[in-house]
């Protein structure tokens, strides 16, 4: 059973004695709305008070919109909630995880980067700022996972590299920078993303350390964090067949679960060995990764029995509402159980200040809105400046200047706002004004109109004839249900790539994947910056051109382990 004296809880004898009664008083029906952690319910399609009255969630998550829009439609939500909601977003790279107004930071790879806790910390404050003015409590983030696969597609920027001393540090100073903003953090995603070079958003995908290797790397990061305090784990829906044949030997393959729904991993790895007390909540279960696992009628009380207390998402709600009101029913989840669960969800609300033993919400948002985002963009610009990172420059390219190279031919590759966690969109016009700005004369490769003439008749001496220096961007950006993040060329004679590039100076930057070097291994001059916002842009082109030094350092490997790419 929970002991709410102890971390991460501490609660008083009083809060403990009101959490007692408040679980006294409650109906089945509504202990079982606690559960949930329902997607956030949108004012021009749903009457939020109804909903909220009808289904009693435990918590709502909200995907970015307009900064008064969410803190209106959040107000509404916690007026008609019997007990105080947690109100979750993704704040992962900033405050535009919950606010397209808000200021898009930087990705933790760009903070990584840097090699300055104190840009973590600023993660953290500006996206907990933000974030509580407009009545956000609860951040899914820091992401505590390793990047241990280039090929990856999932991971990748959003997380704080493949150094777990590193991954530590910065999770930790992200985490302060959210709790200072009175916003809970949620470390995520256990037992572990990173391994695999698949998506859980897809599929079950597996964590395939073995137990001293994953004891040694994620789960030393677990230990600390949880030995620190942290409130809440979110699960995934990776497997860990490591840890689970440890804690069952003789286990089949075919009884191996992704962590989401095992009981093994949650209140055997978790609980018993690293010793969390505190709350746990999957990961979205709309994923392929969760479903995949076993029917949903039997998966969602199964996730509860494995010892997780709240579900995250729903596809049919009153369905999945009524897969759990079944299973409590017919004693698949006995009531210690379920008064277990509710009473992580209470005691977490009270320690962390969403309730007080009135059963008031206390973390109103203030009246007037102000994400203070001038502000916040100060400290984008300092961790950009910190951050852009000069991967390899062969032929010494730069600085790249007007007077070297007046004419640019510009290819940018990507820079599409598809796919869940895509941040920036488009980069291309903010790309060419800049360059034109500083004097170059900037030609833009048409994917869409290729020049025939040009791709199967032209040579070096024709293409000299038009620009001096190709430059190449990438905003390739991470996203989720997607299975690949390379380079994708024109399939037509690959038609945009530099076949050119030992003859006439060509330099690539990548504003979001670390990793492209795997795919354009011999270009001289390759820079990462890590993130696409306005702030990484204007630092790239200032050290590009040599008025700022490149600081940077490799958070990860971009050679990807391949000698041809240092070449």
């Amino acid at each position: 059973m929970v002991d709410l004296t102890k971390k991460p809880y501490y609660l008083t004898k009083e809060q403990i004695a009101y959490l007692k009664q408040q679980l006294a008083t409650m109906t089945t029906q509504e202990k079982i709305g606690q559960l949930f952690f329902v997607i956030g319910p949108d004012e021009q399609t749903i009457d939020i008070a109804a909903f909220v009255k009808q289904y009693q969630p435990g918590g709502v998550m909200y995907r970015a919109d307009e900064s008064t829009k969410i803190k209106r439609e959040l107000t509404i939500a916690q007026q008609n909630s019997a007990i105080p909601l947690l109100t979750a977003a993704n704040l992962e790279a900033g405050g535009n995880g919950i606010a397209t107004d808000g200021t898009w930071f930087g990705t933790p790879l760009e903070v990584a980067a840097s090699d300055n806790p104190q840009n973590a910390y600023q993660l953290g404050n500006v996206a907990g700022f933000e974030a509580s003015q407009v009545g956000v409590n609860m951040s899914f983030a820091p992401i505590v996972d390793l990047d241990q696969n280039f090929r990856n597609p999932i991971m990748n920027t959003r997380t704080f590299g493949s150094d777990l001393n590193r991954v530590l540090t910065m999770a930790q100073a992200q985490a302060k920078g959210l709790t200072d903003n009175q916003v809970i953090p949620v470390i995520k995603h256990f037992p572990g993303d990173g391994v695999d070079e698949r998506d859980q958003h897809l599929l079950s995908s597996v964590n395939s350390l073995d137990k001293d290797t994953w004891m040694n790397s994620y789960g030393r990061i677990y230990h600390q964090l949880i030995d620190g305090g942290i409130p809440s784990v979110m699960i995934a829906h990776i497997f860990q067949p490591a840890w689970e044949r440890e804690l069952e030997p003789g286990i089949s393959d075919q009884d191996l679960r992704p962590a989401s729904s095992s009981k093994l991993l949650i209140d055997g790895l978790l609980r018993d060995v690293l010793h969390f007390n505190g709350l746990t909540i999957t990961d979205a279960t709309p994923m392929i990764g969760y479903n995949a696992a076993s029917s949903r009628e039997q998966l969602l009380p199964a996730t509860i029995n494995a010892g997780i207390d709240m579900i995250l998402f729903n596809k049919n709600i009153d369905e999945d509402y009524q897969f759990i009101a079944q299973a409590v029913q017919d004693g698949t989840i006995s009531a210690a159980r379920l008064d277990e669960a509710v009473t992580r969800i209470l005691g977490t609300k009270l320690a962390q200040g969403v309730m007080n033993t009135q059963g008031e919400f206390t973390k109103a948002p203030t009246a007037n809105l102000d994400l203070q985002t001038a502000i916040h963009h100060q400290a984008a610009q300092q961790l950009a400046d910190e951050a852009v990172t000069l991967v390899k420059d062969r032929d010494q390219l730069l600085p790249m200047t007007p007077q070297k190279y007046p004419r640019i031919r510009l290819v940018v590759l990507g820079d599409q706002d598809d796919g869940g966690f895509k941040e920036g969109g488009s980069v291309t016009d903010k790309v060419k004004q800049q360059l034109e700005q500083r004097g170059f004369e900037v030609t833009l490769f048409d994917q869409q109109h290729l020049d025939f003439h040009e791709v199967f008749e032209e040579g070096v001496a024709d293409l000299k004839a038009k620009f001096d220096l190709a430059l190449y961007v990438a905003n390739v950006e991470t996203a989720s249900n997607q299975t690949t993040t390379r380079l994708d060329w024109v399939h037509l004679m690959a038609a945009d790539a530099p076949w050119f590039m030992k003859s006439i100076p060509t330099i690539f930057v990548s504003t979001a994947n670390p990793y492209h070097l795997f795919d354009i291994p011999n270009v001289s001059t390759f820079i990462n910056a890590y993130t696409g916002n306005d702030e990484t842009l204007n630092a790239v082109m200032d050290k590009l051109m040599g008025k700022s030094q490149f600081k940077g350092i490799n958070p990860v490997d971009p050679f990807c382990g391949d000698f041809t790419t240092k070449l």
